[in-house]
């Protein structure tokens, strides 16, 4: 009777009809070249169709997904990369979290269901989300399918299922394939390195199958935990095998007092240890630590990205919060598809064999380091290491950390000279320490040095070559990796110092990341996506879909010189996207983005007209262009506006943070995420008050931003100000963003482009307007909460509809009491000409929006933006170069 409920609670719990109906629609849909996903809810592909929907995920069937290229990938090339027959090639999507959030309760009710001994994997291809490239049977495949929709399904060495997805593979790209494999037999790995199954106590599932992943496959992939300790080889050396479940013999079933169905246990296998989480990930990891050294050379033969492991001391809440900071600053300098970061426990420290997978140890932690764990670092610089020292204790040879507490938690002065001798000042908070030469032994420095602008020269940073196999070690004791918002950064005086020099941080982070190995070049610029047409208000959305029908040309495209958009209903990832052609969906209900969220945007639009039709990006060119064949045909009445959360051809000169990327011709501005980024179209009557003063749109799209956050009920003294012409700044200090105008006169209408970009999430590398409330709270024990790019767009569109229509009414006046309020000219002296020019008092603004200045004993003179550069850090008004 017991064992009956036992398999009546197993029907009831799992179920034969989810797994029957993912194995039927694979097979049956297998030979069609569909592609299925199992995902997310949030994620499925446009226009696919759901079979199966369990809780937040689903399983879903679409077109065709295609990999034609896999020369970003790293493939496993040790055996053929050929497609079984009657396989299916699929791509796993995974994330990498910490081991302590991956641990199940040895007494879970769930089958586990071990990714690897379902498939063979085929490449990798490392970044976040981490992607595996794999084939299995139809029934492999299904299982896994079902493991995912009921989360059940477990990755290799930390990482979490976000996606599968069936994919088909060109013949050509297999062809290509398979002769870069047969031309590099010899690269296989050593004998030595070879895992052989060792466990023959059970039942192993499929193993007469010889399709099915055993010994082959092991090999391949090396052990199936890289970071087993020392003396574990009974089990580290094996396979972790699949078990089938022994209900009909299971004691624990038979012997249960309680005879309720929720007390049945089952599992898919018994006695398996769990295993500590795996730092190095790498075949070497069966090899011996003191083995024969490398000539300072790290080989990943597992094509997972290298990794950069952290070292913060003991474990506990503080030194997690160390971790997370060092980490950002890292993420911020190099490519993360490049490498991956580590938190490296101590424990593991001393046990795994994490030194062959590691490209740089970062220390920073101010506790003293246990002796055998100095020993442990000490050898892998003997290796050939690399080490970087933030902050921390950690020194060897003839280096000694020393206190000086008059530096702790100080903002000084710091020169740092660069490898090629070139110099770098900035402001810097000190730990407290320097490096001095003490007794031991005697090291030359590298070409790295960083010191103290002070009468002593107090040393802070050191660049130490050790050993004869290339290892190196930077130890710098001012904190490059705290940015200016920290805690322990006591004053506004503080914070604007270190602000105005995170530039100049990053600068020297790179600079010594570089000299250590890394490769710190700009990341790749990130694929275009299609736009979403979306509107603001239910009751524009009908006329709007009306004038498209009517405006589209029979291929459903609308033309300009620089850009052709056509109109879909849905996308398919298989269409290009180019600069010049970009798809436009124009379902809303297939729209969904993490960056910007189209109900806050429409709870704050307050505007009779503008920003009413909405074209959304996640990554486009130029928010500018988008515009280009719409504005002289769409209804103005439709209140057009362009957003995005990316840009890769953005105006520099608008974008406070954006990156300058070397192209061909000329360089590319990529505007990173957190940016309200947006162009606006308007159009002014000529004879109207604006119309005979155009010079004033800027400033009115200026002063909207800075109002938008300080009219917000206790922003008032977050401290955004405008700097003419067309400047958004943090108090005279720093640029936060900008605005661009561009305008066309048609008739007798001006049509104008206003685009707009300022920082509202991405701190780094200059600063952002959450920066500001973050440090109004440290400040003044307040808790404003942080600002969305969403929410500030809708308000600005608000106030600058506000702005334009008391223009039109009552001309400048109407506006410039509140642009007085919140410039930065106010009383300000500047020289004219250059350093040596005569002194001029800036008065303010002409009637057509031009600055006015007085120059004692000389009338006052209106300058012209078109013609003169205004420095505002060196407070000179320029003639332009021509």
């Amino acid at each position: 009777m017991l064992i009956t409920l036992c398999y009546l609670y197993l029907w009831a719990r799992w179920g034969r009809r989810p797994a029957a109906l993912v194995h039927a629609t694979v097979r049956r849909l297998r030979a069609s070249c569909c592609s299925f996903t199992f995902c997310g809810a949030a994620a499925q592909p446009p226009g696919a169709r759901v079979c199966l929907s369990r809780g937040s995920r689903v399983f879903c069937v679409s077109d065709s997904q295609f990999i034609e290229d896999l020369n970003k990938w790293a493939l496993f090339l040790v055996s053929p990369f050929i497609l079984e027959a009657e396989h299916i090639a699929f791509v796993t999507e995974s994330i990498w979290v910490q081991s302590e959030n991956l641990q199940r309760s040895s007494s879970s009710s769930e089958t586990i269901v071990k990714w690897s001994d379902c498939c063979l994997p085929l490449a990798c291809r490392p970044g976040d989300p981490y992607r595996l490239i794999a084939e299995a049977s139809v029934d492999n495949f299904s299982k896994l399918g079902v493991a995912f929709m009921e989360d059940r399904l477990q990755m290799d060495n930390g990482l979490v299922p976000q996606k599968i997805v069936s994919v088909h593979l060109q013949d050509s790209t297999l062809k290509e394939v398979k002769d870069q494999a047969s031309n590099k037999q010899e690269l296989k790995p050593e004998s030595s390195l070879e895992i052989k199954p060792e466990q023959e106590g059970m039942e192993h599932v499929g193993k007469d199958d010889p399709k099915a992943l055993g010994e082959e496959p092991k090999q391949r992939r090396g052990s199936a935990s890289g970071s087993e300790p020392a003396g574990d080889s009974d089990r580290g050396g094996g396979p972790i095998e699949h078990y089938h479940l022994h209900l009909s013999s299971c004691h624990e079933c038979l012997e249960l007092e309680n005879s309720t169905i929720e007390s049945v246990k089952f599992a898919s296998a018994e006695n398996i240890p769990d295993l500590p989480y795996d730092y190095s990930s790498s075949l070497e990891s069966v090899a011996d630590e003191t083995g024969p050294e490398r000539e300072g050379r790290r080989v990943n033969l597992t094509g997972k990205a290298p990794n950069i492991l952290l070292y913060v001391g003991s474990d506990s809440q503080e030194a997690l919060g160390r971790f997370q900071e060092v980490q950002s600053v890292l993420a911020d300098c190099v490519d993360v598809d490049s490498y991956i970061l580590y938190h490296l426990l101590e424990e593991s420290a001393l046990k795994d064999p994490w030194m062959d997978n590691c490209l740089l140890l970062v220390i920073a932690t101010r506790e003293s380091i246990p002796e055998v764990l100095c020993q442990k670092f000490m050898a892998y610089l003997s290796q050939g290491g690399k080490v970087l020292g933030l902050s921390s204790s950690f020194t060897f040879g003839d280096f000694q950390v020393t206190s000086k507490g008059v530096l702790r938690k100080t903002v000084q002065n710091l020169v740092f000279s660069k490898a090629d001798q070139s110099e770098v000042k900035l402001s810097v908070l000190s730990s407290g320490c320097r490096y001095q030469e003490g007794p031991g032994e005697r090291l030359s420095p590298g070409r790295l040095q960083g010191h103290l602008e002070n009468e002593d020269k107090d040393r802070m940073i050191v660049h130490v070559p050790f050993g004869t196999h290339g290892g190196e070690a930077v130890l710098c004791q001012v904190h490059l990796e705290l940015p200016p918002s920290s805690d322990i950064v006591q004053t506004p005086e503080d914070f604007n110092l270190l602000k105005s020099s995170n530039f100049r941080r990053y600068e020297v982070l790179r600079e010594i990341l570089t000299t250590l190995g890394l490769s710190c070049d700009m990341k790749q610029v990130p694929a275009l996506t299609p736009l979403y047409l979306l509107s603001a208000a239910e009751e524009i959305r009908d006329p709007l879909m009306q004038w498209l029908t009517k405006h589209v040309d029979s291929e459903g495209e609308i033309k300009s010189s620089q850009l052709s958009l056509k109109f879909v209903s849905s996308y398919v990832s298989e269409v290009e996207i180019t600069p010049s052609h970009i798809p436009v969906v124009t379902d809303m209900e297939a729209f969904a983005s993490e960056n910007f969220n189209l109900e806050i945007y429409r709870q704050n639009l307050q505007t009779k007209q503008l920003g009413k039709v909405i074209l959304f990006a996640e990554v486009t060119p130029t928010t500018m262009r988008l515009l280009d064949g719409l504005m002289f045909q769409m209804p103005q009445e439709m209140g057009l506006i362009a957003i995005a959360a990316r840009q890769t051809q953005g105006k520099g000169s608008v974008f406070p943070t954006a990156a300058c990327v070397p192209g061909r011709g000329r360089n590319v501005w990529l505007s990173p995420t957190g940016c309200a980024l947006s162009t606006l179209l308007i159009s002014i009557p000529l004879r109207s008050q604006l119309g005979q003063r155009i010079p004033f749109v800027q400033h009115l799209m200026s002063v909207a931003v800075v109002e938008a956050v300080r009219s917000i009920p206790e922003y008032q003294d977050i401290n955004l100000r405008v700097k003419w012409p067309n400047d958004i700044y943090y108090s005279d200090l720093m640029k936060i963003g900008g605005v661009l105008v561009n305008s066309t006169l048609m008739g007798e209408t001006f049509y104008i482009l206003i685009g707009c970009g300022f920082n509202v999430t991405n701190s780094n590398p200059t600063i952002c307007i959450n920066d500001l409330i973050t440090e109004y709270n440290k400040q003044h024990k307040a808790a404003l909460k942080p600002l969305r790019a969403d929410y500030l767009i809708a308000r600005v569109l608000t106030v600058l509809e506000r702005l334009i229509d008391a223009f039109q009414d009552k001309g400048p006046n109407s506006v410039l009491p509140l642009y007085y309020r919140y410039w930065v000219h106010s009383g300000q002296q500047v020289r004219l000409g250059g350093p040596e020019g005569p002194k001029a008092s800036i008065v303010g603004l002409d009637d057509s929006g031009f600055l006015q200045v007085h120059q004692e004993g000389s009338e006052v003179v209106s300058v012209h933006p078109d013609g003169n550069s205004f420095d505002m850090l060196r407070n000179l008004i320029l003639p332009r170069r021509r």
